[in-house]
């Protein structure tokens, strides 16, 4: 896997979290993601398919993260993780990937996307749909941690 095909990716969450949370994430250094168990309480997986290639995005936040997130975007502040935390995982995994796919396009790389899958609690699995090499970028900021892998067959 390339930065080419990656960096698309780590933009869009940066843009996302920043335009619609007034979030500011710091990406750590990328690692080789070895086993399935999530980095953080709640993650959204998301599949990708294209007429070369087929992969997977999943991003991971910590509870207070996630938490924060949701009183920026929605005013709401839900003491856990609950069903609306878990739609706007979703929805941010979906808007994350969609605009990668818009600059991915634009450099020739084509892909459908799945509809997200969310899953939480404390050392949930998340199983991507190749088995080709995970790349896991870490992120912090002041309200938590969060993780985005990226796994691709090619």
């Amino acid at each position: 896997m390339n930065a080419e095909f990656i960096n698309p990716f780590l933009e869009s969450l940066l843009h996302v979290l920043k335009t619609m949370a007034s979030t500011t994430l710091k990406p750590g250094k990328p690692t080789l993601k070895q086993t399935s168990t999530a980095q953080g309480d709640v993650s959204g997986l998301i599949g990708m398919v294209g007429p070369s290639t087929k992969g997977s995005l999943s991003i991971t936040f910590e509870e207070s993260l996630a938490l924060k997130i949701m009183m920026r975007m929605l005013g709401e502040a839900p003491d856990s993780i609950d069903d609306e935390v878990t739609d706007m995982v979703g929805e941010i995994t979906n808007m994350v990937t969609g605009s990668a796919k818009n600059i991915l396009g634009g450099k020739g790389y084509e892909f459908d996307m799945a509809t997200p899958v969310v899953v939480s609690g404390t050392n949930h699995s998340i199983s991507h749909l190749t088995n080709g090499t995970k790349i896991m970028i870490p992120f912090t900021s002041e309200d938590g941690n969060a993780v985005i892998e990226i796994c691709f067959d090619k």
